[in-house]
């Protein structure tokens, strides 16, 4: 994949000396680990699930064709023994008939007492307004 010599190592590791300096060189390197790190469990993971899922499908075609009788000229049935048809045995057991589970009615659904449709549902009307006061021609503060 990428190989690095002892020199490249040394060459690299001197630039980042000069580029970042001695007081950021650590920090740098420290999150640099961690990113190496997380990439390799991540690879390590996505193997794993890959090898998995590859089992997993070897396993179900195994079982397949496990599951299938083999069939051989002698034992198929013919016109003229219509029992044979029934002495071949399931290759799967009978599942039981269940009914399917209904589901439960719908909650009738309250709005939040915060949103706008339940702050205009439930405004109370407004107050009757008294008719306005009768007004002079002379100014008030006389």
């Amino acid at each position: 994949m990428l190989d690095f010599g002892f020199s490249e190592i040394l060459l690299t590791s001197a630039i980042a000396l000069v580029v970042l300096g001695p007081e950021r060189l650590p920090k740098v390197a420290r999150q640099v680990g961690t990113w190496v790190g997380r990439a390799r469990v991540m690879a390590r993971q996505l193997t794993e699930q890959l090898e998995r899922e590859v089992n997993a499908d070897e396993l179900m075609k195994q079982r397949t064709k496990a599951a299938t009788p083999p069939s051989t000229p002698a034992s198929t049935p013919t016109a003229a023994d219509p029992t044979a048809a029934t002495n071949y045995p399931d290759p799967l057991p009978p599942t039981p008939m269940t009914p399917a589970p209904v589901p439960p009615p719908p909650v009738p659904r309250t709005p939040h007492p915060n949103s706008p449709a339940a702050m205009h549902a439930a405004t109370p009307p407004a107050p009757p307004t008294s008719p306005p006061a009768a007004t002079s021609d002379k100014p008030a503060n006389e």
